[in-house]
Parts: structure tokens; C-alpha cells; sequence
């Protein structure tokens, strides 16, 4: 009879593992879709701000604001002073 409450509980502890990995493979496979989704939003996302930081989109809105490319002999190129001791 000992033998019988043993493999029962065995067996029941079986069950109760399976249904754990069954769920947690669950938890998986949601948490896998839901990365696939995050990851193509980002990639949209980065897209978008190419597109909106290019040259053929930022002239034209810094035109309508009065702005405008300078000319070759407006533009000054600082350098920053070398560091002593290195």
C-alpha cells in the first residue's frame, strides 16, 4: 500500500512539473512575439528619424523658416587648443 501513495505522488509531482514547463513555455513564446514586435518598432522608429534628420527634408523646413545654407566663405573651422601634458 506505501508503494501506492508512493508512485501516486511521484506521478503527481510529474504532472505538476509538466504543466509548470508547459506554462512557462507559454511565458516564452509571449515574451519571444512581444521582443519581434519591439524590435520591428524600433527599426520603424530609427527609419523615421533618418528620414526626418536627411538633408532632403531638414532644407526645406529651415527654408520655410528663413533660413539658409551658407556660402562657402561664411563657414569657419574653430579647433579646439591641444591638451598640455599628453
Amino acid at each position: 500500500m506505501l508503494w501506492l501513495l508512493f508512485v501516486l505522488a511521484v506521478l503527481a509531482w510529474v504532472v505538476a512539473r509538466q504543466t509548470s514547463a508547459v506554462v512557462t513555455a507559454g511565458e516564452v513564446e509571449q515574451l519571444r512575439n512581444r521582443r519581434s514586435y519591439l524590435e520591428a518598432e524600433r527599426a520603424e522608429l530609427l527609419r523615421r528619424i533618418r528620414k526626418a534628420a536627411s538633408r532632403a527634408v531638414l532644407v526645406p523646413r529651415a527654408e520655410s523658416l528663413g533660413l539658409r545654407l551658407p556660402v562657402d566663405s561664411e563657414i569657419v573651422i574653430l579647433q579646439a587648443p591641444a591638451k598640455e601634458g599628453r
